[in-house]
C-alpha cells in the first residue's frame, strides 16, 4: 500500500493576464477626455478642495457608450467569457453584459489608493492598465475563502505563492489586462503620485436569455 497522497486542488480561483499593449496609445487618447471631465467635476467637491486633491481618485462617467472603445470592450468581452466557461461554468444560454466600465486615474498629488471591496453583482471584473509603472500602486487580491482567514498559520516563504498565502499582488504594466472573478476581494495599494497611475475597469454579468426575453415581452 502507497503512502502517498493523491493531492486534489478545490475551490481554485484563477486570475488572467494577457499584454495587449498596441492599444494603450489610442485608448488612452480617448480617455484623456473622460478624465479630464471627471477632473472638473470632482475638483468642484468640498472634501477635494480641502485636501487639495490628495488622496483622491478620479473615476470618469460610463465608458461603454463610448463608440471609440468598442473594440475595447468587445474583445474584454469575448476573453471575459472564455474566462468563465474555464471555470466551469455554462453560460450557453446566457448573454454577458458589461454592466460598468470607467476610467480611475489616481491624484497626481499622492494618496490615491481604493480600499479593499468585491463586485458581488457581478460575475466578472477586469482592469486594462494604461499607466502605470514598477513605481507605481498595484492591484492586490486576497484569499476569498473566509474560514481560511479564521485560523491563519505563519507561511514558510511569504515571497512564494503557495495555497498559504492570503493575498497576493502584481505590477501590471500599460497594456495588461487582468481578469478576476467578481467575488475576488481586491484593493489598491496607496500612490506616492510620483508617477501616473491610470487603469480601466471593467464589470461584467451573465444573464439568462429567458430572464431577457420576459423584460423583452413586458
Amino acid at each position: 500500500m502507497s503512502n502517498e497522497a493523491i493531492v486534489n486542488h478545490h475551490f481554485q480561483t484563477p486570475v488572467w493576464l494577457f499584454e495587449k499593449p498596441e492599444w494603450v496609445k489610442s485608448v488612452n487618447k480617448v480617455c484623456d477626455k473622460h478624465i479630464k471631465e471627471a477632473y472638473t467635476r470632482d475638483l468642484k467637491d468640498k472634501k477635494v478642495k480641502k485636501n487639495k486633491d490628495f488622496g483622491w481618485s478620479y473615476h470618469s462617467s460610463p465608458l461603454y457608450t463610448d463608440p471609440k472603445l468598442k473594440e475595447l470592450h468587445d474583445w474584454v468581452g469575448a476573453t471575459s467569457r472564455n474566462f468563465l466557461d474555464f471555470m466551469g461554468y455554462n453560460i450557453n444560454n446566457h448573454t454577458l453584459f458589461c454592466t460598468e466600465s470607467w476610467v480611475q486615474e489616481f491624484s497626481k498629488k499622492g494618496g490615491g489608493h481604493h480600499n479593499s471591496h468585491i463586485h458581488g453583482d457581478n460575475h466578472v471584473s477586469a482592469f486594462y492598465y494604461l499607466k502605470c509603472s514598477e513605481n507605481t500602486s498595484r492591484p492586490i487580491f486576497h484569499d476569498p475563502r473566509l474560514a481560511a482567514k479564521m485560523m491563519k498559520l505563519p507561511e514558510k516563504d511569504s515571497t512564494k505563492v503557495t495555497m498559504a498565502n492570503d493575498k497576493v499582488n502584481y505590477t501590471p504594466k500599460p497594456g495588461t489586462l487582468i481578469i478576476i472573478p467578481a467575488y475576488l476581494e481586491h484593493e489598491y495599494g496607496v500612490d506616492d503620485g510620483k508617477e501616473e497611475f491610470r487603469f480601466i475597469h471593467f464589470n461584467l454579468q451573465a444573464v439568462r436569455n429567458e430572464i431577457l426575453e420576459g423584460v423583452k415581452n413586458q
